[in-house]
């Protein structure tokens, strides 16, 4: 290649831009990603407390029990499951 070239093609100018901005968008959306992941790890947490807090209360109501989620009974927890937990 002898003849000196100053200037790429508009056809490799154009796939080099194309490419680039593939980058930059999938850089952008990743960004948008960690900030809903950042915004739902701190809704989770603020969840969790939410149900640590209902927890004391129905301890308060109930006493020590466990509580099926799934329809809400109570069963009694044995105190040696009781004293095997702290």
């Amino acid at each position: 290649m002898n003849k000196k070239v100053e200037k790429i093609t508009d056809e490799e100018l154009k796939q080099l831009q194309d490419q680039v901005n593939q980058i930059n968008n999938a850089q952008l959306r990743l960004g948008g990603i960690e900030s809903q992941k950042h915004t739902l790890v701190h809704a989770i947490n603020a969840m969790q407390k939410d149900v640590q807090d209902m927890q004391k209360v129905l301890e308060e109501k109930y006493g020590k029990v466990s509580i099926n989620i799934t329809d809400g009974t109570i069963q009694e927890i044995p105190e040696e499951d009781e004293q095997a937990n702290t």
